[in-house]
């Protein structure tokens, strides 16, 4: 992969003081270690997306599994629905890894982003002493004064028969002008006790390496990796009335009850209906 060129101040990384540009040397030290999980570890300066490159290596033949690839700064960054996810150089973390799951059976790949949630939510809990939150299914909340606001997000997509790769992007750094709109938010405004980027990556791998490890011993059982049961914990759309937005214009609302064994969204209809949804956009309607 080869980033483009580009001659603004924003290709020198110590343009802004306060965002070092990350220790690919150092990262590679702390997360690469003889019988670990990650293999191999880049970081480049800016590309479109780093799912989108991620996803062409290892359908080339070019990436194993526990590779790690980050970016300073991600010009065309995608989230659910295709939607952008910009924010300028260095203000966020923005990375992807490759995962083969080959003992695990595909019908419970579906938790994947799951998991990855739960283990971004745990690994920036302990490296940024910040609370944070998962709305269903891939958005990470964190609390700005009084208001939930989103601070990140997941994305998962097959690589090739047997692959999947999972982005994560969090605006660590982003200042209140910087907002890209006013519901989002960053770990700065939430009162971070540190934003320094390096340990905060590192603190996310290590918590992916051991959920991803847990889930796969299990088999993919979400009950018995404790990943169910966990995600359900952390979830901020649980007990609250939801809008589900579904393919197809269609609309359910509802309260969400209940995260159901293949890591769908169960919601009680005021028909008494109770619909799991696997697919959909979620609008929180009312806080528990």
């Amino acid at each position: 992969m080869t980033p483009r060129d580009a001659s603004d101040a924003n290709d020198n990384p110590w343009s802004d003081l306060d965002r070092p540009p990350l220790n690919a040397e150092a990262l590679r030290r702390g997360v690469l270690r003889e019988g670990g999980f990650y293999r191999d570890l880049r970081v480049v300066p800016r590309t479109g997306s780093t799912n989108s490159d991620l996803v062409a290596l290892a359908e080339t033949g070019n990436a194993d599994e526990g590779a790690v690839l980050v970016a300073e700064e991600q010009t065309a960054g995608r989230g659910r629905l295709d939607r952008q996810w910009t924010a300028p150089p260095r203000s966020g973390l923005f990375f992807s890894v490759l995962l083969r799951p080959a003992d695990v059976p595909v019908s419970r790949w579906g938790w994947l982003p799951l998991l990855t949630g739960v283990a971004v939510a745990t690994g920036l809990s302990r490296a940024a002493g910040v609370d944070t939150a998962l709305k269903w299914p891939n958005d990470l909340l964190v609390t700005v004064g009084d208001e939930e606001r989103k601070a990140g997000g997941i994305l998962a997509e097959r690589a090739g028969d047997d692959g999947v790769v999972v982005g994560v992007g969090i605006n660590v750094t982003l200042r209140a002008d910087e907002l890209p709109v006013p519901q989002a938010g960053s770990l700065a405004l939430a009162g971070a006790v540190s934003t320094d980027r390096d340990p905060l990556l590192r603190a996310m791998l290590r918590s992916l390496e051991e959920w991803y490890g847990r889930w796969r011993a299990a088999g993919g059982d979400p009950a018995a990796s404790g990943l169910q049961e966990t995600y359900a914990a952390g979830c901020a759309t649980l007990g609250r009335v939801v809008r589900a937005e579904l393919p197809g214009d269609r609309a359910i609302t509802g309260e969400a009850v209940a995260i159901d064994g293949d890591g769908r969204l169960v919601i009680a209809t005021k028909e008494g209906v109770q619909e799991p949804v696997g697919a959909g956009d979620i609008v929180h309607l009312r806080p528990a």
